[in-house]
């Protein structure tokens, strides 16, 4: 199943399951029993034969799909650089903690007084967020960094709209994550965007110049998505408050942060923890994730509900917060990411997760140092736990970011984030982390360096890659815009 020329060794070009299929093939027998169960079920349950399902052998079903997990990349597999997006490690014994029967096989309606354990797990994990960003208190309740984003939005709408005044304008850097403004728009607010000074920062004289009173908050990430730490944090943050605005800190980048620096001292009213990003839940295919939001005084009593509280040493829900914005997800979150968090942060203690912090920006540093002579730097200062390269100086050779991203899937690595931030032409985004070890950063530099040679001795090396792969190169235009989800003969 290797083509020649193409592909070598073990690497197989794979058919789809469909291709597959020959007529009256199978791969388990049903028991006669279980067949002639469908006479005792009513007919509405039952579907109709699906025309054109795959027969193929128990081998082949087995073989086939095997083949495909071992296509997929992941941090399991491989280093995997994707900047603005933390793609750390996930540590397989929080995997078996969250398998725990106990906690696996809760249902979700079960009372309080027979969930004990899990309520007072959550009841920690609350603690232990508030601990490391400053905020007063915290809710589990969104089921993603994007979900913590708009809850965290529609509370600052409600704390407007409290005081009769619910304003319309939110200021967002241009440098932020493109949520940013979704968010602010679906809570109806206008975005208005705030420009960096050259070397990729915000300015508190530029924040005091955009605000006036139709300004509700300012949504900032902090470190930026350049990996910038925001020099003026505080002084920005009083800017927005002098004027009766709020402060929104995306807590994307929470991993450059945590042991080391809390928000809430920054100026941060609301934010948002990317659980897979600083706390090594999985990532990765949609979900499903986890994005607590952490608020201090002023939004704390617009948390979701129902909130978590606390009546000597038993733990119970609570809706008894009316000025609440009310529940923004199902039963309580995705109580398994919780877990995994939990046991990540048990296991590395207040020490190693400041420890942590600082690998992840020296990692980010070394990788930054040793490419800078090959690759532009747009802001060439000190970066924290991400580096953003672009590809400027390559243009005589006809290589653009794509194709840099492109041959290094034929070098064995995950291709960064590129193209991102927008303020960058075409940039290149880099995000170690911490838990990878020297010797992978040098041979992920290595590549990059020998990228960057072919670059400008055979582009068309880079022009035509990936070769190395299942598949080359796709129309990735054609694919977002023409999908083809479903197999037709």
């Amino acid at each position: 199943m290797t083509t020649p020329g193409k592909q070598a060794g073990l690497l197989l070009d794979e058919p789809l399951i469909f291709e597959r299929s020959r007529a009256g093939r199978s791969g388990v027998a049903v028991p006669a029993a279980a067949a002639d169960a469908v006479e005792f079920l009513p007919a509405e349950l039952l579907r109709p034969p699906i025309e054109g399902f795959p027969e193929v052998s128990e081998p082949e079903v087995l073989r086939h799909f095997l083949r495909l997990s071992q296509w997929n990349y992941g941090t399991a597999t491989t280093f995997y650089p994707l900047g603005s997006c933390t793609m750390k490690y996930n540590p397989v014994v929080n995997e078996l903690v969250a398998r725990l029967p106990g906690f696996a096989d809760l249902h979700p309606l079960v009372p309080d007084d027979a969930a004990q354990g899990a309520l007072a797990l959550m009841w920690e994990l609350e603690g232990m967020l508030a601990d490391v960003s400053g905020m007063t208190a915290v809710s589990l309740q969104p089921a993603a960094g994007a979900q913590g984003e708009l809850a965290g939005m529609k509370m600052i709408r409600a704390y407007h709209a409290d005081r009769g005044r619910p304003r319309k304008k939110v200021l967002i850097p241009a440098s932020a994550h493109g949520t940013n403004p979704a968010s602010a728009a679906l809570c109806g607010y206008s975005a208005v965007q705030v420009q960096g000074n050259r070397i990729g920062l915000i300015e508190a004289d530029a924040v005091r110049r955009a605000m006036d009173d139709d300004v509700a908050a300012l949504m900032i990430t902090n470190p930026n998505t350049l990996g910038l730490f925001e020099r003026e944090i505080v002084q920005v943050a009083a800017a927005v408050h002098d004027r009766g605005g709020l402060v929104y800190l995306d807590g994307a980048n929470l991993n450059a942060l945590l042991g080391v620096a809390r928000p809430a001292h920054m100026g941060a009213d609301v934010l948002q923890f990317n659980l897979h990003k600083t706390f090594s839940t999985p990532h990765g295919g949609g979900g499903p994730g986890a994005g607590p939001i952490g608020a201090a005084d002023t939004l704390e009593p617009y948390l979701p509900t129902p909130r978590l509280v606390r009546r000597g040493d038993r733990f119970a829900w609570s809706d008894d917060f009316p000025r609440s914005i009310g529940r923004v997800r199902s039963f309580h979150g995705n109580f398994g990411m919780l877990i995994r968090a939990y046991a990540y942060i048990l296991a590395m203690g207040g020490d190693g997760l400041a420890a942590a912090t600082r690998m992840a920006v020296l990692a980010a540093n070394y990788i930054r140092k040793r490419l800078g002579g090959a690759y532009h730097l747009t802001y060439p200062d000190t970066c924290m736990h991400e580096c953003v390269f672009s590809d400027r100086g390559l243009e005589p050779h006809g290589v653009k970011t794509l194709d840099i991203a492109k041959r290094l899937l034929d070098y064995g690595f995950y291709a960064p984030t590129i193209y991102f931030p927008l303020v960058v032409s075409g940039a290149i985004m880099i995000e170690p982390t911490e838990t990878e070890s020297k010797e992978t950063l040098d041979e992920f530099v290595d590549a990059m360096l020998t990228i960057a040679r072919e670059a400008r001795e055979t582009p068309l090396v880079l022009q035509e890659a990936p070769t190395r792969t299942p598949v080359s190169r796709l129309d990735e235009a054609r694919a977002a815009r023409h999908p083809v989800l479903r197999w037709k003969a």
